[in-house]
């Protein structure tokens, strides 16, 4: 409530523009509704409108974001720390008879949280398959990445992250990660987050084996509004070592169905380049499923 009560107090700020009436009701309509979208496209055009004060129209849209800009940080800075946090929640599932019975649930919950300085993630996944009565799929995921701003698009970030996936091979596994990210791209239409550093990895495989070793760590995040109701997004990471390496890849195409709710179709990649005696190196899921956002 704070945020937009300071938003609105910065729309109130400007206005001064002596414009035709038709013209100055169009913008201070575009300032009411917050989006520096429809702001940009109505000033475009309220600068053709009146090109005598199209000079003096582009200073008041400057002000204006730079007023939304300073009532956005003073929101995130008064935020308590369990305010503001934004994320998703996807849920899949199947149930088959006949033949063979098989029962499947996959869960996935990413959290965010954005401040002034930091910038917290968490996601938690879960995938349970059943075939006959025997598990055929069984993987848990817990990562915490917590990003410390530098600038609009440089960050540091660290990374922790707890998995386990006995079907590819490894009871247990943490690593940890600390280094440098930078958004290569930022626009309305595609963002691209890209990360680097060592890292930290210790493995329990199922045959008993342990293994620690220091690692490489990068990590790609693209994301690409192809329309206002579809979105693309590709998800990469890759832990490069002496021993097992890992290379993980998410493609994922949603598309808005009303209200929080979308409709969401995956495929999933994980290789491990030296698996257990019996395992494959290569991990492929492709899911369906139904993603509430929040």
């Amino acid at each position: 409530m704070r945020s937009i009560l300071l938003i609105a107090a910065a729309s109130m700020l400007i206005g001064n523009v002596d414009l035709p009436d038709a013209v100055r009701r169009m913008l201070d309509a575009a300032y009411a509704s917050g989006n520096e979208g429809e702001v940009a496209t109505l000033v475009k055009y309220a600068r053709a409108a009146a090109p005598d004060a199209a000079d003096a129209i582009a200073s008041e849209a400057d002000a204006w974001r730079a007023k939304r800009r300073e009532a956005q940080q003073a929101a995130l800075a008064d935020a308590s720390i369990i305010e503001l946090w934004k994320g998703r929640a996807e849920l899949g599932g199947f149930v088959s008879s006949g033949n063979s019975d098989v029962t499947g649930l996959a869960a996935i919950v990413d959290v965010t949280r954005e401040g002034v300085r930091w910038r917290n993630k968490v996601r938690v996944q879960a995938d349970y398959q059943e075939s006959d009565g025997r598990v055929s799929r069984e993987r848990y995921l817990f990562a915490f990445e917590p990003n410390y701003k530098i600038d609009d698009r440089a960050y540091l970030y660290g990374a922790a992250q707890a998995e386990s996936d006995p079907f590819l091979g490894y009871d247990s596994r943490f690593s940890a990660s600390a280094g440098g990210g930078y958004g290569a791209i930022r626009s309305p239409a595609v963002t691209l987050d890209l990360e680097l550093g060592p890292a930290f990895r210790q493995t329990d495989f199922t045959d008993d084996r342990s293994e620690t070793s220091l690692a490489a760590r990068g990590r790609m995040d693209l994301g690409w509004k192809l329309t206002p109701a579809i979105t693309l997004r590709q998800d990469a990471s890759a832990y490069l070592q002496q021993m097992n390496s890992t290379v993980a890849s998410t493609t994922a195409l949603n598309a808005r169905l009303f209200g929080p709710l979308s409709a969401q179709l995956s495929y999933a990649v994980q290789y491990e380049s030296m698996p257990t005696e019996g395992r494959r190196s290569t991990d492929t899921t492709s899911r369906a499923s139904l993603v509430y956002s929040f």
